[in-house]
């Protein structure tokens, strides 16, 4: 679902306006700009981001009716109108594979290095390009 039809499902449960709630709902769903396919909601669509959430925005916000409304509840409310529940991020990165670059490709020898993700894609150590 879009920001814009979760903020308006803001509205429908707490009053206000569209725009009272719609930074919230764009900085739960950011991670579509990285990856824009449904593996973004690993990132934020969990009980994890709904702390974000609330550090970034505060733990409550004043809608436009006056009406005080929690940061969290909109964000839990988010996830489970997208996800059917609130997962936790154990959840998701139980789910992720291990690869032996995620413990730092630093701690493996040279010649032994897989190639990273991004060196796939272009046939050479990410490592390498990085550096130039």
């Amino acid at each position: 679902m879009k920001p814009f039809k979760h903020a308006k499902g803001s509205v429908a449960r707490y009053g206000g306006r569209v725009e009272d709630y719609l930074a919230i709902h764009d900085f739960i769903d950011q991670t579509k700009i990285a990856m824009p396919d449904m593996r973004h909601r690993a990132v934020l669509h969990n009980a994890f981001g709904c702390f974000l959430v609330e550090r970034v925005f505060g733990h409550v916000l004043v809608n436009s009716d006056g009406r005080e409304v929690s940061t969290r509840e909109l964000a839990e409310q988010h996830i489970i109108e997208d996800l059917g529940f609130l997962p936790s991020l154990e959840d998701w990165l139980d789910e992720l594979p291990m690869s032996a670059w995620h413990g730092g490709i630093h701690r493996i020898p040279k010649d032994q290095r897989p190639p990273t993700p991004a060196g796939r894609a272009r046939g050479r150590s990410a490592f390498r390009w990085c550096r130039g």
